[in-house]
């Protein structure tokens, strides 16, 4: 009898144990996200989203206020809708503008939150219209080595023979 009753002890220990590692696991990727925070969403359209997901953060000044809730593409527009879950304890005026960054040179891209001056607030249901979209590094590569071919040879890497 001791035995089973240690056994039950241990297998729910490592039940525990095991559920503990997959909610950290789906918090980490950024698949889980609990929020039990009143929220309110705005939508937003950019030109170009790059590898905007949806749950990514949305951050002003580094702290994060919200989370991406939902990326669809407007075929009228041809412009991607993004819609932004952000919590109600944080107020942005109207005329806020959002940007699409990246953490680090390739890490994980997320929305920024610039405050404008506006003294009426953003509320539910409301659109922002300034945005700014992602900045791809496949197109700056491209701008940068079509530039340089434009340019042609350099003056000062030729040799001159007289």
């Amino acid at each position: 009898m001791q035995r089973s009753s240690n056994d039950f002890w241990v297998g729910l220990f490592v039940l525990i144990g095991g559920a503990a590692i997959l909610f950290l696991a789906l918090q980490s990727a950024n698949l889980l996200t609990l929020n039990f925070q009143n929220t309110y969403r705005v939508t937003a359209k950019f030109d170009n989203i790059g590898g905007l997901k949806p749950k990514a953060a949305v951050k002003s000044s580094g702290v994060v206020v919200g989370r991406v809730a939902e990326i669809a593409f407007d075929d009228k527009t041809f412009q991607a809708k993004v819609a932004l879950d952000l919590e109600a304890r944080f107020k942005f005026p109207k005329d806020s503008s959002l940007k699409i960054l990246t953490s680090g040179l390739l890490g994980e891209q997320y929305i920024g939150i610039e405050a404008g001056p506006d003294a009426k607030n953003l509320a539910d249901g409301d659109t922002v219209s300034s945005t700014q979209s992602a900045v791809v590094l496949e197109n700056l590569i491209s701008q940068f080595l079509f530039s340089k071919a434009a340019d042609g040879p350099s003056a000062s890497g030729s040799s001159d023979k007289k």
